[in-house]
Order: structure tokens, then C-alpha cells, then sequence
């Protein structure tokens, strides 16, 4: 019996409109590989697809995505052609994800003096699996009854009701088949298109404009002009509502398997949009406000004032690995005073000030879950623990069970108390404090904690080193500080948790061969027992990980430490065509030209494409000051103008010289330094 195996990303190609998308190869044909299929809401609906024009697959010769949620397959139909070496006909199968389902149409193109008659043919195998299944490698196809009714396909499973129309000449269940005429140096074009509802949906798709501006980015290095426009496009096409109030929309974690909400994941790639507008991140924090834990349930893990970690159409079922999270599961520590940071940091760009005081008894709220639920030992400190049985037993950003582990590799015993989850609760609580008392309240008491916080972290996390103290990366049960020099040290950086001399530590560390690869910043040093480069969390480089240890690094003064991890990421991003996954190998950019895949990665994933907008912004260190915003280019800026920044409602551009100074600038107003 063959093992199961979670499906491979790396090489198949995906078209997306949150919640649909469509996994194919690279020629556009559907079936071959476990993640194949067209996809609605957490379902697959459709397994396989098979195109023949005169009885005979079209020989594919270009791939051309145009945008995240459309891509133009282009082939030969030899079948049909001359004897000559010369292609005389050529076929554009182009494949569109929409809001509700699948597009899909065929032109057949000929250069030849006489018409062709021939005929197409589309053959697909309904499918109802559920995205769990598929993504735990035990999926089988779905048996179902595909019904006619008059020029349409339906079927339906699971919630899912799909539709299928088209122009075809002839149609029965699983099969379009068409009749076509190509003209004499003309072309001809056919369409079908896969409808799907979902009545079980929490979340939908949003099909308005933007809530971002979208920037202008000329420089002397193409790549992240390149990697701006690329993430962009995809950040459109994640964008959702939920169904309770579809009027906010929030970033999707993240494709194929996370087309919904993630406290700690839409949270990040919204504090990275930022530079653009305050708008994704006001409607985030009051999609997550609405669903504020307000009551003890060990089930869910839901607490007073705590932040949800995911929403979902039903209960997720892990298989083998003993996982059962409800469709609301609270199971995150750092949601929570993410959240606060996220509120305090788009108040700072320029949040309307009505709006921010309508979340303030929220922010009191979670202030007061850091204190209480948080510090569950009240040591100061705040931890976390699986209550369940069933939940996720790592509940940091790095999640998966083998995350925390000492340098001899073996693995740490919880309740865990993460080092970065220290940092945003420090400076939750610091920036909770400056919001209460900017509205008219007290934040003194946040301010003490704040202050018990970082003298219990001093006294607990540093670790004596030859090549120079470091912070480990948690405390076990028994309050040791678990060795490991992980990538989880930047997050500390521009907290305001470090002082000075601690923050040049953490900088020079972060930028040694043990960590940064030259493709970014790995997740776990190689100086480690588990490093692997291929480890989901023990050595890989995640790209928002990167991103947020930059975004330190540059608000605390090190500009060339930032540009070294930068030049990194620039170099990755080029590496996959500017679309970054979710995640790579940590092998050196030293032994591989390319950075390696990690062939199981998510793509596109939210905060790894906002991460090229944090990226752009930590070049220039752009820091909200008052009414003015600070710009301080550092090496990774020079000859850079960006236009279509927004600050307190106003857009305006800013434009640096070879020597990486502030030159000119437009509508906002800049201050330099």
C-alpha cells in the first residue's frame, strides 16, 4: 500500500481568485499530479481535465501568466498543419480564476490559405473532495452524479453546488465537445466556465478595487520593482470577506491550502501594507474585534480578549497526527498582542482617529488576556500550552512539532515561552499604553508591566557564547532557555525590548553565515544539531521572516545588516520568477545559483508577497513621526523613486540618489534622518 504523502507545489502551475483557484501543469492539462484540480471554498470540484483538438493533446510551447488570477497556455496543433517545419496553427488555451469558479477558453489560430474543420474536446471528472483530504495525500475522486439540464453540467457535494456552461456543439456528463471551423488565416475561439457556490462559506470573495494604493517603483535594480508588482497582483487575488460582515476585507493566508482568516498571518501581511494605506489593516483589526474571545473553552482555546488564530467552514481534521481544530480555534500566543501592534502602528500611518477609538475596549481587552491568560503561571512572561489535547502543539508562528528543539536537537517540553512572543507583548503593551493615554486614558499600569516584562526577559533568555551572547528561543516547562540560535532573534529588533548594545548582538548574528544563506535569513542556525536545510522550521528561509528581522534592522539603525538580508531576498525573489513562496531552502547561495524550492511550499501566501512592501519601506526606513513620515535610506535604496506611498491619507513619492540620498519627494511631508 503506498504511503500518503502531502501533494508537491513547487512545479505545477496555480491561476487564483480567493476562494477559487487551479492547479494544473505547467502546459495547463489537469490530472497528472495529487494537487491538480479546480478548487472553490476548500473544495476540489473538478479532479482532472483532458483537451484534444482532432482527437490529439495540443504540444505545448509557452506558459505566460499574465496576473495572478489568469495565465494563456500556448500550443501547436501539428495534427492539423502542414508538412512543413514551420507551425502553421497555434492554439491559446487561457484559464481565468473569478470569484465564483473557473474560466476557461480556446482560440485555434491559423496562418494557412484553407479553412480547417475539426473538432474540440473537453473531458473533466467531478470531484467533491475536501482540501484536508487532498492536502493529507489520501484523496480519492469523488463519485458523482453528474446531471444535464438543458445546455448546462451540475453536480454537487459536500456544500458545493457546480454548474458548468458552455458553447459547445454537443454536451453529456463529464464531456464538452465542440465542432469548429478555423477560417483561412483567421482563428476561431470556443469557451467553458465551472460555476461554483459554497452554502456552508464563512468567508467570499471581493471583487471591488483595491483598499491599497499601488506604488510606482523605478530603481537601478530592477528586482524589487519586479517583486512589487508580482506580490501585488497576488494580494489582489487574496482578498476576502467573511460571509457575517462582508462589507471588511482581510488577506488570505495563503494558496492552495489557507484560503481563509489567520489572526497572526493576516494580521502581519496588514502591518506590512501599511506604507500603502491604513484601509486592510482597519478592516483586519475589526474582522478580528468581532470575533474577540470573550470565555474560558479549552476546546477551542478561546480566552477573554484573545485573538482567534483561524476560521474555518467546518472542523480540520489532521490525519495521523492526532489534530482536531474547531471551525473558530483561538490556539495562537501572539495573535493577541499582534494585534495591539497592528492597531498602534496604522493609528501611527494614519487610521481615522473615530475608527481607532471604536476599537479601544478591544485593545483594553487584549491588553488585559497578555496579563491574565497570557502569563498563565504569572511569572511575567507569556507562554503556551495545548489544554485540548487536540490542538496544535506549537503555537507560535513557527508551528510545526518539531519547531522548538535545543541544539543537541531534541525536542523542548512546554508550556513554551517564545522569545519573539516577549517582544510584541512588550511592545503591546509600551504602544497599548500610548493609545489609552493619547485617548484620554491610563496607560501607566501597561507601562510598569512592560517594564517587568523586559527585566524577567534579561534575567531569563540570554545566553553566554564565545562568538557573543544571544537570546535563546524559548523557555521550556522548567523555565531553562533552550539553546538554539534560530532566525526568531530578529524579531526582538525594533520593540523596543533591547537596548542598544543587546540590538548590535542580535544584528551580528543575524548577518553571520550561520544564519543568513544569501537567500535570505535561515530559520535555525547551522550550527545545530537539526538544521536541515530543507526543514520546514529547523533551516529553511521563510520570506516574511526575513522580512520582519529587516524591518528590525533597519528601525534600529542597522542599515547594512538590513541591506545584506535585502540583497538576499532580492536575489530569491528573482530566482522564482518574483512570485515568492511561502518558504525555501536554507542551502547557501554560495553552492546554488538559484535558491532551492521547498517543493511543498504555499504560493502565493499573504505575508510573503506583503513582505516585498515591508522590503520597499525598510530600504528607505520609513518611520510615522507625528504628521511627518522619516525616510533614512540605507544602502539597499540607492537611485530609488517610489510614488503612490500613503501617509495620514495623502499620496506622495519620495526619490533617492546613487549615494542612497533623499533627493526629492512629493505630497507627503518628509522628514530626513
Amino acid at each position: 500500500m503506498t504511503a500518503s504523502r502531502q501533494p508537491l507545489l513547487s512545479n505545477e502551475t496555480v491561476v487564483l481568485r480567493a476562494p477559487a483557484q487551479a492547479w494544473s501543469a505547467e502546459d495547463g492539462s489537469v490530472g497528472s499530479a495529487a494537487i491538480h484540480g479546480f478548487y472553490f471554498s476548500d473544495v476540489r470540484i473538478v479532479a482532472a481535465q483532458r483537451l484534444t483538438v482532432g482527437g490529439e493533446r495540443l504540444e505545448p510551447i509557452a506558459t505566460v501568466p499574465s496576473s495572478a488570477d489568469l495565465v494563456e497556455f500556448v500550443s501547436l496543433a501539428r495534427q492539423l498543419d502542414d508538412a512543413t517545419a514551420d507551425p502553421g496553427l497555434r492554439a491559446s488555451h487561457v484559464r481565468r480564476a473569478t470569484v465564483s469558479g473557473i474560466e476557461e477558453s480556446l482560440r485555434l489560430t491559423s496562418r494557412l490559405a484553407h479553412e480547417i474543420t475539426t473538432t474540440v474536446r473537453v473531458e473533466f471528472t467531478a470531484d467533491a473532495t475536501t482540501m484536508d483530504t487532498v492536502k493529507a495525500g489520501i484523496a480519492e475522486v469523488a463519485s458523482l452524479p453528474i446531471q444535464q439540464r438543458g445546455d448546462a453540467l451540475t453536480w454537487e457535494g459536500d456544500g458545493v453546488s457546480v454548474l458548468v456552461m458552455s458553447d459547445a456543439t454537443s454536451i453529456a456528463p463529464g464531456i464538452l465537445d465542440w465542432t469548429v471551423t478555423i477560417p483561412a488565416g483567421g482563428s476561431t475561439s470556443i469557451a467553458w466556465t465551472f460555476q461554483a457556490r459554497d452554502s456552508l462559506a464563512v468567508v467570499a470573495g471581493v471583487e471591488s478595487d483595491v483598499p491599497w494604493s499601488v506604488p510606482t517603483v523605478s530603481s537601478g535594480d530592477e528586482r524589487l520593482a519586479r517583486w512589487v508588482g508580482a506580490a501585488l497582483s497576488d494580494l489582489d487575488a487574496l482578498r476576502l470577506t467573511t460571509t457575517a460582515h462582508p462589507e471588511s476585507q482581510f488577506l488570505a493566508a495563503g494558496a492552495p491550502w489557507f484560503f481563509t482568516l489567520f489572526g497572526r498571518d493576516s494580521i502581519w501581511a496588514a502591518r506590512f501594507m501599511l506604507p500603502l494605506g491604513t484601509e486592510i489593516a482597519a478592516d483586519t483589526l475589526r474582522i478580528l474585534a468581532g470575533l474577540q474571545g470573550s470565555a474560558d473553552v479549552p476546546d477551542t482555546a478561546e480566552e477573554p480578549g484573545k485573538i482567534m488564530h483561524e476560521l474555518r467552514r467546518g472542523a480540520l481534521e489532521i490525519p495521523g497526527e492526532g489534530i482536531h481544530l474547531p471551525p473558530l480555534y483561538y490556539g495562537t500566543v501572539d495573535a493577541t498582542p499582534l494585534w495591539i501592534c497592528l492597531l498602534h502602528d496604522a493609528w501611527r500611518w494614519g487610521m481615522p482617529e473615530d475608527e481607532v477609538r471604536a476599537l479601544l475596549p478591544h485593545l483594553e481587552r487584549a491588553l488585559e488576556w497578555m496579563r491574565d491568560s497570557g502569563d498563565a503561571d504569572g511569572d511575567g512572561l507569556l507562554e503556551y500550552v495545548d489544554k485540548s489535547g487536540r490542538g496544535l502543539a506549537n503555537q507560535g508562528w513557527k508551528d510545526s512539532g518539531d519547531s522548538v528543539q535545543w541544539r543537541d536537537g531534541t525536542l523542548a517540553k512546554g508550556p513554551i515561552a517564545l522569545c519573539e512572543v516577549q517582544a510584541y507583548a512588550y511592545e503591546a503593551a509600551i504602544h497599548g499604553a500610548d493609545l489609552l493615554e493619547s485617548f484620554g486614558s491610563d496607560g501607566a499600569e501597561w507601562r510598569a508591566w512592560a517594564a517587568r516584562l523586559q527585566r524577567r526577559f534579561n534575567e531569563t533568555f540570554w545566553i553566554d557564547d564565545p562568538a557573543g551572547a544571544y537570546v535563546a528561543i524559548a523557555l521550556d516547562a522548567d523555565k531553562r532557555p533552550v539553546d538554539t540560535v534560530t532566525s526568531n532573534l530578529g524579531h526582538l529588533l525594533g520593540t523596543g525590548l533591547l537596548n542598544e548594545e543587546q540590538a548590535a548582538l542580535v544584528a551580528r548574528r543575524l548577518v553571520s553565515p550561520e544564519l543568513s544563506s544569501g537567500y535570505g535569513l535561515r530559520t535555525m542556525s547551522t550550527d545545530s544539531a537539526g538544521y536541515w536545510p530543507l526543514s520546514y522550521h529547523g533551516g529553511s528561509v521563510w520570506t516574511h521572516d526575513t522580512a520582519i528581522a529587516i524591518a528590525g534592522l533597519a528601525r534600529d539603525g542597522f542599515g547594512a545588516e538590513a541591506s545584506v538580508l535585502i540583497d538576499g531576498l532580492l536575489a530569491a525573489a528573482s530566482g522564482f520568477d518574483y512570485r515568492m513562496p511561502e518558504l525555501h531552502s536554507g542551502d547557501p547561495a554560495s553552492a546554488f545559483t538559484r535558491p532551492v524550492p521547498y517543493p511543498a511550499a504555499c504560493r502565493p501566501q499573504a505575508w510573503s508577497a506583503a513582505s516585498a512592501i515591508s522590503v520597499l519601506a525598510s530600504s528607505l526606513a520609513l518611520n510615522p513621526a507625528g504628521d511627518e513620515l522619516g525616510v533614512n535610506p540605507g544602502p539597499a535604496a540607492r537611485s530609488l523613486r517610489v510614488d503612490g506611498l500613503r501617509f495620514h491619507g495623502t499620496s506622495g513619492g519620495v526619490e533617492t540618489s546613487a549615494a542612497a540620498e533623499v533627493v526629492g519627494s512629493t505630497g507627503i511631508p518628509f522628514v530626513v534622518g
